[in-house]
């Protein structure tokens, strides 16, 4: 079974919204090891933190934060990927394959949805998580049972056209069912300790909100 959160201990810290949500900032204190997709830097500093690694183009880190911090930077110039996947891939290279990603979204839809997406291709090599200020969102290769509670707000979308997909323990079942766009796996609700989403293969992502008390 999938937890809600999985207790991963390599952070890499993207240039989105930095979170302000209590569950991903206290994960974020607890890391071994921060990754600061290039302009993050800046954020983590106002957390009261340090990367121990920086990593990315370098475009949008201060001359000052370069000289700071040359030790630790670590330019990846390759414009055919985002600094996001740069720093998977060097977390990858040191063998760090469990991940969580924070600052992957808010700021441009465009790139929230680019980030969301290339989850399911970091899924290939590592075991990654993505934490937002509302929730988790979980890549999927194969059929899953997740961690939840009752009344739990659930989504499921489809990034493979031909992935049918069958769920147990939601309020909205699916039953052997292809989902063409996606929005028709979004606003499910969870029945109980744990839901399934089974599927032929392909990809897709698993989003849950947090349990709120």
């Amino acid at each position: 079974m999938i937890p809600l959160i999985q207790n991963f201990k390599t952070f890499v810290l993207a240039d989105g919204d930095f979170p302000c949500h209590a569950i991903p900032c206290a994960f974020l204190k607890n890391a071994d090891r921060i990754i600061c997709c290039d302009g993050a830097t800046e954020k983590l500093l106002h957390f009261g933190m340090n990367p121990d690694y920086i990593v990315g183009d370098l475009d949008s880190i201060s001359n000052e934060l370069k000289t700071r911090f040359s030790p630790i930077l670590f330019p990846y110039p390759d414009q055919e990927t985002n600094d996001l996947t740069k720093s998977i891939h060097f977390c990858i290279e040191h063998g760090w394959t469990e991940i969580t990603i924070l600052g992957a979204t808010g700021k441009r839809e465009d790139h929230t949805m680019g980030n969301l997406a290339l989850l399911t291709d970091y899924a290939e090599s590592t075991q990654v998580q993505l934490l937002t200020d509302y929730g988790v969102f979980v890549p999927q290769l194969k059929s899953s049972v997740y961690e939840s509670y009752a009344g739990q707000q659930v989504s499921i979308f489809s990034l493979t056209a031909s992935t049918l997909f069958t769920t147990r323990n939601l309020v909205y079942p699916i039953e052997n069912r292809v989902l063409t766009s996606w929005w028709q796996g979004t606003l499910n609700e969870s029945l109980a300790g744990c839901f399934t989403v089974e599927t032929t293969g392909g990809k897709s992502l698993v989003f849950r909100e947090y349990q709120k008390y």
